[in-house]
């Protein structure tokens, strides 16, 4: 009867993975060809030889793993490897640094993970923590292959290590995906929700569905798409960098510029469903949505407002020599700067008010320039004259505007340069006050007054 169940249950693995295969788009077996590797980290402690529903765990165990690890022999690009604690010393004393890699990962290994299943004998002590840093180790360096570790216990850590540190440091290094934990016999879930995802497996029956359902969530087709909306609410922007983040390891899970396909829909992504996220659209200023939840193997939309308009910034002079030009761009009423943009040059910001402090001489204040949808917004600025200054020598002075309210500082000449300096000043009426280095008295100040115009270099002598 019981091996009528596990036939049942191996045909039910094999349909859903051939229902899985066909259901799969040209993208999506794209992605399947991305190495999955499942590491088993088996339970071979002492407790291991209680009784489970009229028979002894470790046999439940290990035949159910072994067929099932048989029926997974033609599922492409998945390799797996078989990782034991426990089974080296005997308890007492306690030794918590038993584990070992039994098996390696390796192409057609099912049979020597089968023979090894087969010799385990339970001994000793249940070092989860250790084993699970051990495990580390155990996998190939490749960046793209989807390392998982399926820890199977009947038991919880006895050797005073924290699994669930251990679990959460492998996942923020890009170790390991968020891993598998299948509890034998008693309920250890308050123990291994922090470790990974928790399967309860109370009978045999049950510890081989565990099993298939792992394999499900692991090689599933759960897929998203990125909207990122416009004014209309239509996922028009793009072009933008997509950051997506691990809400709890706040690991930098995909990177990428988001794309519209020819159809203009937004390209698919291949995401873990038991992971929340945080995605960051990377616009000016950036917007971000928290703890995005995904429906396993379906297609979800994940969507931000994201509507764009076009700053550009304009010199009023064509005859002007001027280059490099830049300003500092905020949200309106803001004191953070979102960035710093060179005149001549176009730039996307979200739709709405910004403040523009251009670093001119003197600086040129542009409070709330509205950025519309889909639109270019020009702010054009007069174009600057040249200020040519002689000075006598050495010395100390600064360049003032005439204003209504007063004189308003605009540039303090170096002291260490000693006869010329040039620079470039708006259209404006301007005082220059000066006193040589060697002077120690008040009057002996130098004033001159004058004037610039669009595209005229002016040169004030202040030798006469």
């Amino acid at each position: 009867m019981r091996a009528i169940k596990h036939i049942i249950i191996f045909l039910s693995l094999f349909l859903m993975i051939s229902s899985v295969g066909m259901a799969q788009n040209t993208a999506v077996e794209k992605k399947a060809k991305e190495k999955t590797r499942l590491l088993f980290v088996f339970d071979a402690s002492q407790s291991m030889f209680g009784l489970w529903n009229q028979q002894q765990k470790i046999f439940a165990a290990r035949n159910i793993l072994s067929n099932w690890v048989d029926s997974l022999a033609n599922v492409e690009n998945l390799e797996l490897a078989l990782r034991v604690y426990g089974d080296q010393f005997p308890v007492p004393p306690q030794i918590c640094e038993d584990s070992r890699l039994v098996v390696p990962f390796g192409r057609d290994n099912i049979k020597k993970i089968k023979k090894a299943l087969r010799e385990i004998s339970p001994k000793g002590t249940t070092p989860i923590t250790y084993a699970l840093e051990q495990a580390a180790n155990d996998f190939p360096k490749d960046e793209n292959a989807r390392n998982i570790i399926v820890l199977i216990t009947d038991g919880i850590e006895e050797c005073g290590g924290d699994p669930c540190e251990v679990s959460l440091k492998l996942q923020k290094k890009g170790i390991v995906l968020k891993p598998f934990v299948i509890g034998i016999g008693e309920d250890f879930r308050e123990a291994y929700d922090c470790v990974g995802t928790y399967i309860q497996a109370s009978t045999e029956q049950s510890f081989a569905t565990a099993l298939n359902v792992m394999i499900s969530q692991a090689m599933n087709s759960t897929t998203a798409q990125v909207n990122l909306l416009d004014s209309h609410h239509k996922p028009t922007t793009t072009n933008v960098t997509i950051s997506i983040y691990d809400s709890e390891t706040a690991l930098l899970k995909y990177n990428f510029i988001h794309t519209l396909n020819s159809f203009g829909v937004p390209d698919t992504l291949y995401l873990d469903h038991r992971h929340e996220y945080r995605v960051v659209a990377h616009t000016i200023p950036p917007v971000v949505i928290d703890s995005v939840k995904l429906n396993e193997a379906e297609h979800n939309i994940i969507a931000l407002s994201a509507a764009v308009g076009t700053l550009e910034l304009q010199i009023l002079s064509k005859n002007s020599s001027i280059s490099g030009l830049q300003a500092i761009i905020k949200q309106a009423s803001q004191k953070e700067t979102l960035n710093v943009q060179t005149f001549g040059l176009q730039e996307k910001y979200l739709t709405g008010y910004y403040d523009i402090e251009v670093l001119s001489l003197p600086r040129l204040i542009i409070d709330s320039v509205l950025v519309s949808q889909s639109h270019i917004t020009k702010v054009e600025i007069p174009g600057p004259g040249i200020l040519v200054v002689k000075k006598p020598g050495l010395g100390y002075g600064s360049i003032f505007k005439e204003t209504d309210a007063g004189l308003e500082w605009v540039y303090r000449f170096r002291d260490k340069i000693n006869h010329i300096e040039s620079l470039y000043l708006l259209p404006g009426d301007y005082r220059i006050t000066y006193r040589t280095k060697f002077s120690n008295q008040t009057n002996s100040s130098i004033e001159r007054v004058f004037s610039i115009k669009t595209g005229q270099t002016i040169t004030v002598d202040l030798n006469n």
